[in-house]
């Protein structure tokens, strides 16, 4: 697996429009709409500006650094056999897809530090009120999202395609989730259907445990709902995840 995850992030250093996005997307869009939730009416919600923007910049180094580059790198090496070569050596099909996944959800996690470190100062965030959620929030994403990504790779025929598979659930998950507008600040009922997408309880995790307003009640649907989906992606990946080119 050291050796898998060592060739894969050679190969992603040399895919530069999937390094780009995985290093540098994150790190500026959070910022683009801060002017958005500086206008945002927080009163009564217990969060800041920090702490809205700085979890939704978790939540971004998620899904572009973790989740659209892993569906591009999945239908790459499809497409090229090599994951039909490894499964006939030593590695079983966890450890083949666990490998391919280390290089991004190592960026992954690194990039979400260096926001961390970042984002304190500048927002002035303070430091979580309740580390434990935050941490548990992150872990949970950085588990979630690579089996989401073998999943959405299953139902493409290419690389291009991979992308394409993977803008519906990307958008979603951006303009959705509490990322951008925090549940807290929406309707009711636009809340209650938002909540079961599966960057919501990452978010919901981040952005508590970082205000410390999380009940235990939300923290455990906001597990139960991460683990939900992770099992489920589990077993659609072991269900419909294909190690040959499509045809």
């Amino acid at each position: 697996m050291t050796a898998l995850a060592k060739a894969e992030l050679t190969l992603l250093t040399r895919t530069k429009a999937t390094l780009f996005a995985a290093l540098f997307v994150p790190l500026v869009l959070p910022f683009s709409f801060s002017a958005t939730v500086d206008n945002m009416d927080l009163d009564g919600t217990g969060l800041s500006v920090g702490a809205v923007i700085l979890p939704a910049a978790l939540g971004f180094s998620l899904l572009f650094a973790v989740y659209s580059s892993l569906v591009s790198v999945y239908a790459s090496r499809r497409e090229e056999l090599v994951l039909k070569r490894l499964r006939t050596g030593e590695l079983r099909d966890t450890e083949i897809l666990a490998g391919a996944a280390l290089p991004s959800v190592t960026i992954g996690l690194v990039q979400s530090l260096v926001l961390i470190i970042a984002c304190v100062p500048l927002l002035d965030a303070g430091m979580p009120k309740a580390p434990h959620w935050t941490v548990l929030g992150l872990l949970l994403g950085l588990v979630m999202w690579p089996a989401l990504a073998a999943v959405t790779s299953s139902f493409s025929r290419s690389v291009e395609g991979a992308q394409v598979a993977a803008m519906p659930l990307l958008l979603i998950s951006m303009l959705g989730s509490g990322t951008v507008v925090p549940l807290e600040v929406m309707p009711d009922g636009l809340a209650s259907v938002v909540e079961l997408l599966p960057l919501t309880p990452v978010i919901t995790l981040m952005r508590g445990g970082w205000a410390g307003n999380l009940s235990g009640s939300d923290a455990l649907v906001a597990i139960l709902t991460a683990v939900g989906w992770t099992v489920l992606s589990l077993w659609a990946v072991r269900r419909w995840f294909r190690w040959e080119p499509r045809r």
